[in-house]
């Protein structure tokens, strides 16, 4: 135990299964939640909607609301909510000294303006004049601001009046990744005492599929249990959309203020396969490795996408360990940056439960029976980059 150890004092969370921790545990723990999936607007590919939202109970002017995009809108909430869980939110003396990192990625295009360009391509040859007339007379100025990628920072420095340092990491969940381990980071060595993390993504536009797409990574056949998904079917991915934020502290910070944590966070690891080389298994070995140096019984929240092979090898490497996965993705939807924040965070749950979940796919994950007092949260990318952490009771 040390005085700087990183501990999570609060979580705000907000995907396809509701908002907040409460209703998170209960949707995963219940052992029979089904998914809840969007199959007509964006067919053939399904996606995890949102609940609705009543933005107001986090950003409250809406003035504010107004400004952002719904992603944006999204990551301030879950902010907020981490930061009332954490008992933060009033303290304003606490988030003019809090540091944030955040992940996140460009905004959403204006898809109108897009389609008319694309129609107007069709009939002229002048394209340079073009667009040059479409970017004067088409796009609003404020769109450019809405879709900078630290925007999500500082809307919620502005909202939440989190003031401290501020670095944003773009890079699908890579940027998720870096954001927990370089928060850790910095709580471990004494950097910072209390640090706001997380990411945000909002899958419910044409673009942010097209993303996917372009790769061939999403699915086309409806929906399957995550381990299940099968070439021949589509690319395997499902995304669905959520806001995710933690709260990390030193030990002695937590404790100088009486505040009991979800889960300590002993370590996180990374890696950046060269998947064309066939290293991804090899890279996982080694950071598998790095974390679970005590033989010991390990549930893992894994955040497999479903894209075919990295699942695969992901599911392979946790296999042949013993480790009982849970692929909270068949329930969530593939939600990028978030991604990897929502893995720690359901780590933290279920340590702080004491209690195990369910098998959320009965055919391919085993019961775990033991008191969960060390699991496991890893991310393997659709496309690129690799996380995993170890978490323990505090």
């Amino acid at each position: 135990m040390s005085d700087h150890d990183v501990l999570i004092t609060g979580i705000g969370m907000v995907s396809c299964l509701g908002e907040g921790v409460d209703a998170h545990w209960s949707a995963i723990a219940s052992g029979n939640q089904q998914p809840v999936l969007e199959t007509e607007r964006f067919k053939p590919y399904t996606i995890h909607p949102l609940p609705e939202m009543d933005w107001g109970l986090q950003i409250p002017k809406r003035g504010d609301q107004r400004q952002m995009e719904t992603w944006q809108r999204l990551g301030t909430y879950a902010a907020g909510m981490a930061l009332d869980d954490a008992g933060f939110k009033d303290d304003e003396q606490a988030c003019a000294t809090m540091d944030m990192i955040v992940a996140a990625a460009g905004g959403e295009r204006d898809v109108a303006v897009d389609s008319a360009i694309l129609e107007a391509a069709r009939e002229r040859t002048d394209l340079d004049v073009l667009l040059n007339e479409k970017l004067t007379t088409e796009l609003r100025p404020t769109l450019f601001l809405a879709q900078l990628s630290n925007l999500l920072a500082g809307n919620i420095s502005i909202v939440h009046k989190v003031t401290g340092s501020s670095n944003t990491f773009m890079g699908e969940e890579g940027a998720g990744i870096a954001a927990i381990q370089t928060a850790a980071a910095r709580i471990r060595s004494g950097q910072s005492t209390h640090v706001l993390v997380g990411a945000s993504f909002q899958t419910e536009h044409p673009d942010m599929l097209l993303g996917y797409e372009l790769g061939g990574y999403l699915e086309r056949a409806g929906w399957r249990p995550l381990w299940q998904r099968h070439p021949g079917q589509g690319g395997g991915v499902v995304t669905g959309s959520a806001g995710v934020f933690l709260v990390l502290e030193s030990r002695t910070h937590a404790e100088a203020r009486g505040r009991k944590a979800y889960a300590v966070i002993r370590d996180v690891v990374s890696a950046y396969a060269d998947r064309t080389a066939g290293v991804l298994s090899s890279d996982l070995d080694v950071m598998l490795d790095a974390l679970l140096q005590e033989p010991r019984p390990i549930l893992a929240f894994s955040g497999a996408s479903g894209a075919h092979e990295p699942t695969r090898e992901e599911w392979a490497a946790l296999e042949k360990r013993g480790i009982a996965a849970r692929g909270f993705s068949a329930l969530t939807g593939h939600v990028k940056e978030a991604q990897f924040p929502l893995a720690v965070a359901l780590a933290a749950l279920s340590i702080s439960h004491g209690a195990a979940i369910p098998p959320l796919d009965a055919d391919r994950e085993t019961a775990f029976d033991a008191v969960p007092d060390v699991v496991l949260a890893t991310t393997v990318g659709y496309h690129r980059s690799e996380g995993a952490a170890l978490l323990a009771r505090a």
